[in-house]
């Protein structure tokens, strides 16, 4: 599968289950117009290699055409995204039931919303 062409993409950590929620929700009111890939999925791990850098597993991410947003930066471009007309595209949300992370506990819930307020990155495709 070619990156530029199933764009817009979410990227995010399919082995967890607050992320696995977050982008089940963004799914549902994007109404299938973004590309949900897991971290640990096939294509998730190319697009680790070929765009992402060492930082790629401490946030989600958010792909369009030209910008590779990260995190707190991803906000606005995915509201953007889901609020937009496109034609809707087909999703697929691949979720790893063995989540052996501590991610259904309130310290979690905490930990992981105060990871995406800060940690923050955009790379310019080329």
């Amino acid at each position: 599968m070619e990156i530029k062409e199933n764009t817009p993409i979410m990227v995010f950590d399919n082995q967890c289950y607050l992320c696995v929620k977050f982008a089940k929700v963004v799914d549902f009111f994007a109404r299938g117009k973004i590309s949900m890939v897991g971290h640990y999925s096939s294509f998730g791990m190319k697009i680790r290699t070929d765009i992402l850098d060492e930082s790629a597993l401490k946030m989600f991410w958010f792909i369009d055409k030209n910008i590779v947003y990260g995190g707190r930066a991803a906000l606005f471009p995915l509201l953007k995204s889901v609020l937009s007309n496109k034609i809707k595209k087909s999703s697929v949300i691949k979720i790893d039931e063995n989540c052996n992370q501590d991610c259904k506990t309130i310290k979690s819930v905490f930990v992981r919303s105060f990871s995406v307020l800060t940690n923050s990155k955009k790379i310019v495709l080329k």
